[in-house]
Parts: structure tokens; C-alpha cells; sequence
């Protein structure tokens, strides 16, 4: 039996516990419903929250595509006034805004991916507060009909207590996904030894004149 199954048979236990001690099941059984509203109340607040890092996000990397867009026009009207150094130069800018562009882009994709799973985690909290609404009334009368607290609680018993279980995968979503958004802003701000710089501008050059080379034969052509 999985660690998941045994947790989930305690909680249940653990519910049928509460119906069998309780005085008035039908102030229990409010109850329940009570506390699957306020379940679903933290639930829509943290995808809330999750909706506004994926903007956030978004807005980042939309920010960046602009910058590395706008470093190319600037090159092209360098170029057009037949200073290539200063075309290389803002070529050189528009290469590292394509690395943010990069960095901007995973990062987003991962929040975004993350977001849509708690909120399909909300869908079903709602889905499931519906399902215990509609039988509300069905538990009071069948409450009601019990001769002992015995019999009620074996008629209650059948409670789907998985909506404690899933305040644990909502838990694991958000621990993900703040792993993720510092793996993606330590990619960003990690620090590089000089050897790696060199390397790096190394690179960086030969993106510069592959790009230059580029807007000349664009510009060219188009003559």
C-alpha cells in the first residue's frame, strides 16, 4: 500500500472519527462544506498569485524580444549611415538581449506551465465542493435516520477526504515553481569566471560579425 493510500485512509479515519463523536451530525456535515469552501477560497488566492508571476514573466520576456528588436534597427540605421563599428556595436547589445530573450522565455514557459496546473487543481476543488454540496442533504436525511452514531458514521464514511490530500499537490506546485523561478534568476545572475568571459565575448563577437554580415547582404540585396 502506497504512502498516498495510507495517508488518505487516516484521513478518512480520521473524518469518520469526528461524525461519530459529533452531537449534531447535521452542524458536521456544514461543516464540511465550510471547510472545503475555505480550502477553495486559499486555493483561487494562490492562483491568483501564480497568474501574476506568469504576467510578470510575460511581461519580461516580451521586454526583451522589444530590446533585441530594437538593437537590430539601430544597427540597420549604423549601417545605413556607413558607420559598421557602431553596427557592430549595437550588435553586440542586440546578442545579449537575445540571451535575456532566451533566459525570459524558459522561465516564462515554466511559470506559465505551472499555473495552468493549479488551476486545473482549482477546477477540481470546485468540482468536488459541488458534488459535496448536492449531497448535503442527502447526509443530513440519511443522518437523521441513523439509530446509532455507529451507523451514521458507516453511512457518512463514504466522504472523499481527498481534497486534504490535494492541499499537498498544490504544496508540491508551488515549491516546483519556486524552484524553478531561482534555477531560471540564478541562471541569470550567476557570476562567471574571466576565462569564461573571454570565452564568452570570444562568442559574442562571432555572433556580432555573422550578424553584421547578415544586415550588409539584407542591405544589399535590397539596393
Amino acid at each position: 500500500m502506497g504512502v498516498f493510500q495510507r495517508l488518505s485512509d487516516l484521513l478518512k479515519a480520521n473524518v469518520n472519527d469526528l461524525i461519530d463523536r459529533a452531537e449534531d451530525p447535521e452542524k458536521m456535515v456544514k461543516q464540511i462544506i465550510i471547510d472545503m469552501q475555505k480550502e477553495l477560497s486559499k486555493s483561487t488566492q494562490a492562483y491568483g498569485k501564480a497568474k501574476a508571476s506568469e504576467r510578470l514573466a510575460e511581461k519580461q520576456y516580451q521586454a526583451a524580444v522589444k530590446t533585441s528588436a530594437d538593437w537590430e534597427s539601430k544597427a540597420k540605421a549604423a549601417l545605413a549611415a556607413g558607420d559598421q563599428e557602431l553596427a557592430k556595436k549595437a550588435l553586440a547589445k542586440k546578442v545579449k538581449s537575445d540571451e535575456n530573450v532566451a533566459s525570459y522565455k524558459e522561465m516564462y514557459e515554466t511559470i506559465s506551465n505551472q499555473t495552468e496546473a493549479i488551476g486545473d487543481q482549482v477546477e477540481v476543488l470546485k468540482a468536488k465542493l459541488e458534488e459535496a454540496k448536492s449531497r448535503q442533504a442527502m447526509l443530513i436525511a440519511r443522518s437523521k435516520m441513523a439509530d446509532t452514531q455507529k451507523t451514521l458514521a458507516k453511512n457518512v464514511g463514504g466522504f472523499d477526504a481527498s481534497s486534504s490530500l490535494e492541499k499537498f499537490d498544490r504544496m508540491e506546485e508551488k515549491i516546483i515553481r519556486k524552484e524553478a523561478e531561482a534555477d531560471a534568476f540564478t541562471e541569470i545572475a550567476g557570476a562567471k569566471d574571466d576565462t569564461e568571459d573571454e570565452f564568452a565575448k570570444i562568442e559574442t563577437d562571432s555572433k556580432v560579425d555573422a550578424e553584421l554580415q547578415r544586415l550588409m547582404a539584407e542591405m544589399n540585396g535590397s539596393n
